[in-house]
């Protein structure tokens, strides 16, 4: 566990080439920062953690259960485990992101 990470500690990582940092990691919790980038891609994909997040900056369309929302600052969102979603990057920007449990991928 990682429960307390000062920034400059914080672990660089890409996951579908997007970059990202770790940064808590509970019993059943974990805190990632996403780091956006407007050519970042990221397709229709599922996993089984839930995830919710809060957009730090930029703006953003994210697609699931046949809707789509378009995000910028200060919009939150949760999605249930096991649900196909996708993100289209319009600007630029970074999201926090939480997930339940923990996704073993990401470390």
């Amino acid at each position: 566990m990682r429960n307390i990470v000062k920034k400059e500690d914080a672990v660089g990582r890409q996951f579908l080439g997007v970059d990202f940092v770790v940064l808590s990691i509970g019993k059943d919790t974990m805190v990632t920062k996403m780091l956006y980038k407007i050519t970042d891609n990221v397709p229709f994909h599922q996993h089984s953690n839930e995830q919710s997040g809060y957009v730090i900056s930029g703006r953003y369309i994210l697609k699931f259960e046949g809707n789509e929302y378009e995000l910028s600052a200060g919009d939150t969102y949760s999605i249930s485990a096991d649900v196909e979603h996708s993100i289209e990057i319009i600007e630029a920007g970074e999201v926090v992101d939480f997930f339940s449990p923990i996704r073993q991928d990401y470390l």
